[in-house]
């Protein structure tokens, strides 16, 4: 079979600096010079300038502009990217022209990537205001979740673009994920809205050619001195939208933008990691680094007691970000879905992706102490409601605010495994939890294992008025039995591509 012929590209002149701008689609209409940062539309054989662009942050991604790959036997070249901005972050999307002349989108979606691709709607699409987030509906025969609804704006672009929406006029943007993994996405900036539907794809399965070495980076970088005690900050990530100052531990907020870390809130009370920001690691294969801490705290309804839980922010350049989450019962290394599980009307159980999860907790979470950086805007006092389920090993975790429903899907890990990925094997001890007790090891329990379990119950009868000193705003000391899961995967400020 033939390989299809290459899409034949356009070139004209720059109208604000003369330097060339390319269009590799026919179906692009927009570009952002490279050189002078010029917005052109495509009139014809002639471009049209209709402004300037606001510089686009550089980042740790090792996508960039003229890099190209595989998806499902089809070549492809990334040609062109939009920020957009929320709330509650922003996210980034990378168009990219494929060698039959189609044009698709590889999204961020909870610090994961979705490619979708432009979709035909059989009837009239809903108004937002009807999408209520947690709810459902229907959009060309499939039911799905309103995940996300929220207002959202352009922030910068750069390259070839299919679409520019006005830079900083807000449009509603509404993301609904099916059980099968998918993301449908209701673009309300166009009229009539746009339709798009995505998966998740990883970026090292692509064979991805000219990458952005990860040895260089134009790093104009954000360094600024910390407004609480005037200590020099750094911001490695792009797509951090709060970090901490490492000598005061005050909160600073970046959703303004370059120049706006003005916004900050002091911390009291700080709680140190067990493993140190910026430590690398081996888990499941891959190398993650640790850029992000929080500490959280739960409450069932109606209930008094307390308790508290860890997460950390892991990252790789090639899988995004997930969490490794301390809780009382053990560790498990948990990411957001990218689609939505079936959840039964009472709420016991939790359908994903073939397997059926039985609902262990439900609880109001809330964050109590953060540290290094996020890709979402974190701070203290953000609160969810959050149910906890699970299948064995296996744990599913469903988070939701007004605006923002997350899913987030994992499993247990053994704390000596967390040790020696971290190369803290010299404190396991401080890693420890419950799962190393002989109640987690099953049913084929021997005499021997018995009489453990008995002297381990007596032992607790014992300890547990100790218990009632603990604080568990900075360790996971509560009496109260729960989930290894934590809220899997931070505060929601995830939803679609965002």
């Amino acid at each position: 079979m033939a390989e299809p012929a290459a899409q034949r590209s356009y070139r004209a002149p720059c109208p604000g600096c003369g330097a060339p701008v390319d269009f590799r689609s026919a179906q692009s209409t927009h570009a952002v010079c490279g050189f002078c940062r010029s917005t052109v539309v495509r009139e014809g054989d002639h471009l049209a300038r209709l402004g300037k662009m606001a510089d686009v942050f550089t980042d740790f991604s090792p996508l960039q502009l003229l890099a190209s790959g595989q998806l499902a036997g089809r070549g492809f070249t990334v040609v062109g990217r939009l920020l957009y901005r929320y709330e509650g972050g922003s996210w980034t999307e990378w168009q990219l022209a494929f060698d039959d002349g189609g044009t698709g989108t590889l999204s961020e979606d909870n610090g994961a990537f979705v490619f979708s691709e432009a979709m035909s709607a059989q009837r009239e699409l809903p108004d937002d205001e009807h999408l209520r987030v947690g709810a459902q509906t229907a959009i060309n025969g499939v039911t799905y979740t309103v995940a996300f609804n929220q207002p959202v704006a352009l922030a910068t672009a750069e390259g070839e673009l299919s679409h520019l929406p006005p830079i900083g006029q807000p449009f509603a943007m509404v993301e609904l994920r099916g059980t099968g993994g998918e993301v449908c996405s209701l673009d309300f900036g166009p009229q009539p809205p746009s339709l798009s539907l995505g998966r998740e794809v990883r970026l090292d399965e692509l064979s991805l050619k000219g990458l952005r070495s990860e040895s260089t980076r134009d790093d104009t970088g954000r360094h600024f001195n910390c407004p609480h005690c005037g200590a020099p900050v750094d911001v490695a990530l792009a797509q951090s939208q709060s970090v901490t100052c490492g000598a005061c531990n005050s909160i600073i907020d970046l959703g303004a933008g370059l120049g706006q870390e003005l916004l900050k809130a002091a911390q009291d009370e700080p709680v140190r990691p067990l493993i140190p920001l910026g430590s690398s690691g081996q888990l499941q294969g891959v190398r993650w680094q640790v850029v992000g801490f929080q500490h959280r705290m739960g409450q069932a309804p109606g209930e008094d007691e307390q308790f508290g839980w860890s997460e950390y922010l892991l990252f790789n350049r090639q899988r995004g970000f997930c969490f490794l989450v301390d809780a009382e019962d053990g560790w498990s290394v948990v990411k957001p879905t990218t689609g939505a599980p079936s959840m039964t009307g009472n709420g016991q159980s939790a359908s994903y992706l073939g397997t059926r999860y039985a609902l262990q907790y439900s609880y109001n979470a809330e964050t109590t102490y953060v540290a290094g950086e996020f890709y979402w805007k974190v701070g203290r006092g953000q609160k969810s409601f959050n149910r906890d389920f699970a299948h064995g090993s296996s744990l599913l975790s469903l988070e939701q605010t007004r605006d923002e429903l997350t899913w987030s899907s994992g499993s247990r890990i053994d704390s000596g495994t967390v040790a020696k990925a971290f190369g803290l094997e010299a404190q396991k001890d401080l890693l420890q939890r419950t799962d190393a007790s002989p109640l987690s090891q099953g049913a084929g329990a021997n005499v021997r294992t018995i009489v453990i379990v008995v002297v381990m119950l007596i032992l607790l009868a014992v300890m547990l008025p100790r218990c009632s000193s603990c604080d568990p705003k900075v360790e996971n000391c509560s009496n109260s039995y729960r989930s290894s899961g934590g809220s899997f995967g931070g505060w929601s400020g995830g939803g679609g591509h965002k």
